[in-house]
């Protein structure tokens, strides 16, 4: 099925996606939840809300699924999650991060997981075009309770910042990036990794 998808994906039949798809820069460096990030290289916007950290548990906060069904990760226990953070789903740079996580190998006891503030229609209309069954997409599409709690929120546009967790099996945040510049990709070979080294550590 994997290979299917990536054929498509080159021929541009899937959503979004163009025969020659153009450089997207990967962003090896991060800011701190609850600081700034830029968008084009010269607009600065705040990052609002409370901001998490490494070596802390995740805030409660009410996420959907693409079936309307509430979730909380701050009470998620057992696995590692891999989650991806993007502004929205339907933008190019959001589809490649997303496209990234779906290809990433990771091992058993790894969960994969996209939030943004799209609609949990959108969300399942993604997937459904998209084939990327082993990801599960959440929503902050209500309140925004995710981005305010965690300090991800921008200022002004009201998505949430381009970002990357990793969070061990007892709910601490043991990876965080979030993208300087929002035009950027993440560093998902490093999360992947750090993700890989603590499922082994089961």
């Amino acid at each position: 099925m994997k290979n299917l998808v990536l054929l498509l994906a080159a021929l541009g039949i899937l959503s979004g996606c163009t025969a020659s798809l153009p450089e997207i820069p990967v962003d090896h460096r991060s800011v701190e939840p609850g600081s700034k990030v830029t968008r084009g290289g010269n607009t600065e916007l705040a990052l609002l809300g409370s901001a998490i950290q490494i070596g802390g548990q995740l805030p409660s906060a009410r996420l959907v699924d693409t079936h309307l069904r509430p979730v909380d990760l701050s009470t998620r226990r057992g696995e590692v999650l891999l989650v991806s953070i993007v502004p929205s789903i339907d933008t190019q740079v959001c589809e490649r991060q997303t496209h990234l996580l779906w290809e990433a190998e990771v091992a058993n006891g790894v969960r994969k997981i996209t939030i943004s503030r799209d609609l949990p229609f959108a969300q399942q209309r993604f997937a459904d075009a998209t084939g990327f069954g082993d990801i599960q997409f959440l929503s902050d599409f209500q309140k925004a309770e995710f981005g305010s709690r965690s300090g991800l929120l921008v200022d002004q546009i009201y998505l949430l910042a381009r970002s990357v967790l990793v969070i061990d099996q007892e709910g601490t945040i043991r990876y965080l990036q979030v993208v300087p510049e929002l035009s950027h990709l993440p560093d998902m070979e490093r999360a992947v990794a750090e993700a890989a080294a603590l499922a082994g550590n089961q």
